[in-house]
């Protein structure tokens, strides 16, 4: 059968004709890759071909080029690399020709895959004429092979790294692409794919920004395209705004007058999906100015080389006023829709940047908004009165909120048990958990909530949490808050005397018929928990009265038949929960006095957590590991009993790559059974270490994964000691090549820098262990052989000077424990090592007095290391 009759039997609305479709074109595949990649790209360029088979050629042929895993992208990108050259030519011929098809929807997919090849082919040097012949195109007319073109050249910039285009095609493309745009283009779908290529291609316009001359082009241009008639081309031309400012933040000075015009203009007046365009650049400023003044703390004066130019300061009089007026226009249902998005809450969002950007000076500009509208009777005003009031709570001082809140606080818990709208009430509970968020805790000097209005604020938040769901959730979420500042209490708690009435509420909020709705079930647990979590030894005995509570809840999950999917998704989302809950529980109540009476309970809930990783779903499998995780810390020693049963799971969760998440938490949870068993887990370590070795090697497996795969290492080793001898063999070695990689890939950016960081705290964490727990025992000699490669592992990450306080701590542990472990053997080895001199002085000053403890232990063992 032709192919093209396979692709639309293959999109048949009958499932054996489909079924039957599909099955072939694998085949197809398998048989001949060459025959069936060549054949979807003619049949894409085939303009006699029907629209549908076209579109799906294209489809799948991108999907042969490129997918999500890294593994599986790896193999498919061999797989067309090793197709041979004359193949290869005829299908780029086949793409290209596809540019100039009149068919819309065909165009756009041959575009994609242009790209796909593209990302393979161009960092290998391969297909170097593409970025030429696209080129020549844009000269063409007809305009539809323009607009195909520019929106190749868009896909193309997402595709490929900066690095791998030449700065002089890097020029060609951007002044095609801004020609493009240019007013005097009088075709609106070419303007529009010129637009939105530029979004993608600013990545590659570094120099070009850098130049004055081009840069002010570049930005008139784009001020000019918000101007358009068009709504889409004015929504695409804000969002390359939206990103200039914050990939170009440093080169706006010159433009903001002109931005704040067109932006304010068009939060007024435009489309919605313009004017949150609009509102968005400000976010981004924000972002921008909050990353800059967190990163430099407090410490500049005012002339110094701080990148900041408080774009958002300068604005202020202007720009607050903007966001105040779109926070009026809510709509009407937005409380009930989980994904809403409208213009009020872009405003209210930037709004709560803006405070964070400029601390104190947001409020003046604030409050005599909220003081008018806050009694107004149409609801929109309330509301507005009350979101902005709670948008500006994160960013300036307590001091300057005090007083503007104690006077608030009695006029809120009215409103929340008296007001007639729902909308009120959602903000104003939120807005009574944003102040518990900020501005009630142990760091603050004058508590808000006193003995005086403690019982009100309680009485009033269970009494909303019986109100509609999405209020009774924002009241759930002010508890959870509520709760968090008294952590640090110490023996006597405000909320001791309603600890009863509190638990026994959120546990009929979580059992109402609409818990469902708005998050309600989820936010009832979490502030169960963290109330739960923050108790003092007062109330422990109700702690325990809901211990049997709970598992039964969780019991009841269990027992369900035949679900339909959706209510199986919620089910499992309440095991979740509950999981989570015991968890908890397990931390309070798992050491003196309460433990005897508590782990009376222990052997019932292992039954469950086992039964939960019965049930497929990830969430619960991860809840339930760290719920075990905690007790096996409260059990110690008596977890043993629980290994048979449970090791066939631990097994499980450790080879668990998809939900890469499940394994992690589970190597955690290795790590707390090692502590609580010490040399009782023995017997199982043969099967834990191959599957952390396995686990190690897999390309499968998510990167995140890896640095707590070492730490474990060093987790068993502190726990069977010197038994740990006939895993150095293997482990050594994967240390020392996961080191070596890990000392010089220091960052290409933030992300890599953190990732680098923790892979390196892995690695020193097991080494840590290692020699700990080789300690004082014949065998140490075998790790004599190791210590030189470790040294010059320490030497060259103080050498990189790109290391975080964490890893700075481990680093100094680790020589120390070296020097603790090998004494004399390595004396000479130590003195001649870098780290053994200005690392250890470093950290001996360190303001970090963790650090500099540890360096002080490190010195003490390299004294006697050096002295015998």
């Amino acid at each position: 059968m032709e192919v093209t009759q396979l692709l639309i039997n293959a999109q048949s609305i009958d499932g054996n004709v489909r079924k039957h479709a599909e099955e072939s074109l694998k085949q197809f595949q398998e048989q001949n890759l060459a025959g069936f990649l060549l054949s979807l790209a003619g049949e894409l360029a085939s303009d006699e071909k029907p629209v549908d088979s076209r579109k799906l050629a294209g489809l799948v042929l991108k999907n042969a080029l490129d997918a999500k895993e890294q593994h599986r992208k790896y193999e498919l990108v061999q797989r067309w690399l090793s197709l041979d050259m004359s193949t290869k030519s005829q299908i780029r011929a086949f793409l290209l020709k596809t540019l100039s098809s009149p068919v819309p929807d065909v165009r756009s997919t041959a575009s994609q895959v242009i790209a796909k090849v593209a990302g393979i082919e161009l960092p290998q040097k391969q297909w170097p004429e593409l970025i030429g012949s696209l080129l020549s195109n844009i000269h063409q007319l007809p305009a539809h092979v323009k607009q195909a073109t520019l929106e190749t050249l868009g896909y193309l910039c997402e595709e490929v790294s900066p690095d791998v285009v030449e700065q002089e095609h890097v020029n060609k493309i951007l002044t095609a692409v801004v020609q493009g745009m240019n007013a005097a283009e009088g075709n609106n779908d070419v303007r529009l794919a010129a637009t939105r290529a530029l979004y993608m291609a600013l990545g590659f316009a570094q120099a070009n920004f850098n130049n004055d001359m081009e840069r002010d082009y570049i930005m008139r241009v784009v001020c000019e395209a918000t101007l358009s008639p068009e709504v889409k081309i004015r929504q695409a031309a804000f969002e390359c705004l939206v990103s200039i400012a914050s990939t170009y933040y440093d080169k706006l000075a010159h433009y903001m007058q002109d931005i704040f015009n067109i932006t304010a203009k068009a939060v007024r007046e435009d489309d919605e999906s313009v004017a949150l365009q609009a509102i968005e650049f400000w976010s981004s400023i924000c972002d921008e100015e909050i990353d800059i003044l967190e990163e430099y703390g407090g410490e500049f004066t005012g002339d110094s080389d701080v990148p900041c130019f408080y774009f958002t300061k300068q604005a202020l009089p202007a720009l607050v006023p903007l966001l105040l007026e779109t926070l009026l226009k809510q709509e009407e249902d937005q409380d009930l829709d989980e994904g809403a998005w409208n213009i009020a809450m872009a405003g209210g969002t930037c709004l709560g940047l803006v405070a964070r950007a400029v601390g104190d000076d947001i409020v003046p500009h604030v409050m005599p908004f909220i003081e008018e509208k806050i009694s107004k009777p149409d609801w929109r005003e309330r509301e507005a009165a009350t979101y902005a009031f709670g948008s500006i709570l994160e960013g300036p001082s307590a001091d300057k909120l005090m007083t503007i809140v104690n006077a608030a606080l009695t006029f809120m818990l009215n409103a929340l048990t008296k007001d007639p709208s729902n909308h009120v009430k959602d903000t104003t509970a939120w807005t009574l958990g944003r102040i518990f968020e900020f501005l009630h805790g142990s760091t603050i000097e004058t508590p808000i909530i006193t003995q005086a209005n403690c019982q009100q604020i309680i009485t009033v938040l269970i009494q909303t949490m019986k109100d509609a769901p999405n209020v009774a959730e924002k009241a759930c979420g002010a508890l959870y808050f509520l709760a968090q500042g008294y952590e640090d209490i110490g023996p006597n708690s405000p909320l001791t005397p309603f600890f009863q009435e509190i638990i026994k509420s959120l546990l009929a909020v979580a059992h109402r018929e609409d818990a469902t709705e708005s998050r309600l079930r989820t936010a009832a647990y979490e502030a169960l928990n963290e109330v739960v979590r923050c108790s003092t030894d007062e109330t422990s005995a109700m702690v325990l009265q809901l211990v049997p509570v709970i598992m039964m809840e969780l019991h009841n999950t269990l027992e369900g038949e035949k679900l339909s999917s959706d209510e199986r998704e919620k089910q499992n989302e309440l095991q979740g929960l509950l999981c989570g809950c015991l968890q908890v529980i397990i931390q309070k109540l798992g050491s003196e006095p309460t433990k005897y009476s508590f782990m009376q309970n222990a052997d019932q809930m292992m039954v469950l957590f086992l039964r939960v990783f019965g049930c497929r779903s990830a969430t619960a499998h991860e809840e339930a590991m760290l719920a075990i995780g905690a007790l096996a810390y409260a059990a110690g020693p008596e977890f043993a009993k629980y290994m048979p049963e449970f090791y066939k799971y631990l097994e499980m969760g450790l080879q668990n790559f998809e939900e890469y998440q499940v394994c992690a938490v589970t190597v955690g949870v290795v790590g707390d059974i090692c502590r609580a068993l010490e040399d009782k887990i023995l017997p199982y370590c043969d099967g834990i270490m191959t599957q952390l070795l396995k686990d190690l090697s897999s390309n499968q497996l998510h990167r995140s994964v890896k640095p707590p795969i070492f730490s474990c290492f060093g987790d068993i080793a502190l726990a069977i000691g010197e038994n740990f001898e006939k895993y150095l063999v293997y482990s050594m070695p994967m240390l020392q090549s996961a080191a070596e990689l890990s000392a010089h890939a220091s960052g290409a950016d933030d992300e890599m820098t953190e990732y680098t960081n923790s892979l390196r705290n892995g690695i020193l964490e097991a080494y840590s262990g290692i020699f700990q727990g080789f300690k004082n025992c014949p065998k140490t000699q075998f790790l004599i052989p190791h210590a030189p490669h470790i040294l010059q592992f320490l030497d060259s990450i103080y050498m990189e000077k790109d290391m975080d306080e964490v890893v700075m701590k481990t680093a100094i542990g680790v020589l120390g424990d070296i020097a603790d472990t090998l004494g004399s053997h390595v004396g000479g080895l130590i003195q001649q090592s870098v780290s053994s001199k200005e690392f250890l002085n470093e950290c001996l000053s360190s303001e970090d007095h963790t650090i500099k403890e540890a360096a002080e232990w490190a010195k003490l063992a390299i004294t006697r290391a050096i002295s015998v």
